[in-house]
């Protein structure tokens, strides 16, 4: 794809204006660092960071069977949803894999929000139109749809001071007022692992509220806008999965750590019996966490050995700048997902040596409690 066939945000110009370096992400010109990764990173780790997610997608569902059709379509239970209230799901394929990872917004009775991965957005709205129920119609919001994430421990005061809407939300929990001026949909979620909220606003508007934001936190040196490298990084520390690393088509949800995002007790939903059936037969595979002992950075896609075997792969894996380690996620047989198992990465042919550890890498208390299991 041709820069010129790159889909842009509305926020293109403010990205160019601050110097940021532009890359193809699924097709989109986005920011991948403005001052450097490692900067951006330990800004959103110790006051706050503000990224255009403008890329994202929204997909609207309504009707009277709206959520009949949600149940058919995700693996968690949205019947357990107030108005007001996000979960977050898989969404697969009959035989188990994932089609997504996805948030399910409750807006109101037979109205939900959903916000899906910005290069699978026309797969995942085509798939939701196959699995439709009579009586629900499924719309493509997306382009009528900006959206900013602002996180951090910094989030909460800046935000509160430029709306009159109490931010004391739990976690997964939204409401809708205006930000400087700007009417949007407030969600206490975020792909950071750290406090934060993201901001859902009409795309002609979202300018404003990007300039006033980072306006009102420039006064304290409280937020600075972040690049895709550092949200990659951030959200690797968390433990959240990517779509086509942690997860994709030949990956299902239990390999994934995803379990208790698995509800079979409820009536039937696409993957269902596969599911069931993978976890009564006993899993393979499990995802773990990877600490290099050796030096090298177990990057994507490298061979995981034991003994002169291969056993798996890498995912996903970086410099952690928060615990100053080299990290990585991976999986494994299930037999040696142990904690503490040794074993190694080919790194450029090369078996260097490494260890599984625990995840998530990073992790914070973010008050409110779990209201997405």
């Amino acid at each position: 794809m041709t820069e010129q066939q790159l889909k842009r945000t509305p926020l293109y110009e403010a990205h160019i204006a601050a110097g940021a370096k532009m890359i193809d992400f699924g097709g989109w010109e986005m920011p991948v660092q403005y001052k450097g990764i490692l900067e951006e990173h330990r800004a959103v780790r110790t006051a706050a960071g503000l990224f255009d997610v403008s890329h994202m997608g929204e997909i609207e569902i309504k009707g009277p069977t709206a959520l009949q059709t949600v149940q058919h379509l995700i693996t968690n239970d949205a019947a357990k949803l107030a108005t007001g209230q996000v979960i977050y799901s898989p969404m697969c394929y009959p035989h188990g894999g994932v089609v997504d990872d996805l948030l399910v917004y409750k807006r109101a009775e037979d109205h939900y929000y959903i916000v899906v991965n910005a290069s699978n957005t026309d797969k995942d709205l085509e798939w939701m139109q196959e699995n439709s129920l009579l009586e629900t119609t499924v719309v493509n919001q997306s382009a009528a749809t900006a959206q900013l994430a602002l996180q951090g421990p910094k989030a909460l005061p800046v935000l509160q001071r430029l709306t009159g809407v109490r931010l004391e939300l739990g976690y997964y929990r939204f409401t809708r007022g205006k930000v400087a001026g700007v009417d949007c949909l407030i969600s206490r979620t975020g792909y950071t692992g750290e406090v934060g909220f993201e901001l859902y606003c009409a795309p002609e508007l979202v300018r404003r509220l990007w300039d006033t934001i980072l306006a009102e936190g420039h006064q304290g040196e409280e937020v600075m806008p972040i690049g895709l490298g550092a949200r990659d990084t951030l959200r690797f520390e968390a433990g959240m999965p990517l779509y086509g690393h942690e997860l994709g088509e030949n990956i299902n949800p239990l390999e994934a750590g995803l379990g208790s995002f698995v509800k079979p007790d409820k009536d039937e939903f696409i993957g269902k019996s596969a599911l069931v059936l993978a976890r009564a037969m006993g899993l393979k595979r499990k995802l773990v966490g990877i600490e290099m002992v050796e030096r090298g950075i177990p990057r994507g896609g490298y061979v995981l050995a034991m003994a002169g075997k291969d056993i798996g792969f890498v995912t996903s894996g970086t410099f952690s700048p928060s615990l100053g380690k080299n990290l990585g996620l991976g999986f494994v047989p299930v037999e040696m997902s142990r904690e503490g198992t040794e074993l190694q990465v080919i790194i450029r042919g090369k078996a260097v040596k490494a260890v599984v550890v625990s995840t998530p890498f990073y992790k914070k208390d973010l008050k409110g409690g779990k209201s997405n299991d």
